[in-house]
Order: C-alpha cells, then structure tokens, then sequence
C-alpha cells in the first residue's frame, strides 16, 4: 500500500516548484505525476489524435519524496493502522484517519 495515491493534495517540499500543491493525477514506480507542477515543453507531431502538432506544455514525473501529503491545510506524514480489521493511513501529526 503507497502512503500517496492518486487523487490525495500534495504540496511540493523540493526542486523548483518548491511551495506548490496540487491533486495527485498519477503514481507509478516511486514517481508522481502533480497537476501544474514540473511542467515541461514537448514537441509533438502531427497525428491523428492531434492533428495541429506543435509545442505543447504538460506535467512531467518527478520522485515521491519530494511531495508532502496535505491533510486539512497542513503537510503532514502518512502512516498505517489496523481498525477494524481493515489497514487505513493515518495523518502522523494528528492521528485522524485520512478518508
């Protein structure tokens, strides 16, 4: 089980969009994929799917670890407990069960 996954607000702690948040739209491989953050420039072909081509901006993966989990406003870690039989994460600084 990832302590991020897709969906969760995050707030970047490292590399140039230090102090950016964001909506988690992808995890693969102990890499995230943020909504507006790490935007990079690609030059697309002319295809079928996009017929236009051109230089177009769009997000890029950067490593997990330099991303903190926001809970209620405030970054915080992420842990594990079992209640109820069921394994749920957990905000370390206040103890709530992230829902």
């Amino acid at each position: 089980m990832m302590k991020i996954k897709t969906g969760d607000t995050v707030r970047v702690i490292a590399g140039k969009d230090k102090g950016k948040e964001g909506k988690v739209l992808a995890v693969k491989d102990g890499k995230v994929l943020v909504e507006g953050v790490n935007m990079v420039t690609k030059h697309q072909k002319p295809s079928a799917g996009a017929p236009q081509g051109g230089i177009i901006n769009k997000e890029a993966y950067f490593d997990i670890s330099n991303v903190m989990f926001l809970f209620k406003g405030d970054v915080t870690r992420v842990g594990f407990k079992v209640e109820d039989g069921k394994k749920v994460r957990i905000a370390k600084k206040t103890g709530e069960i992230i829902g």
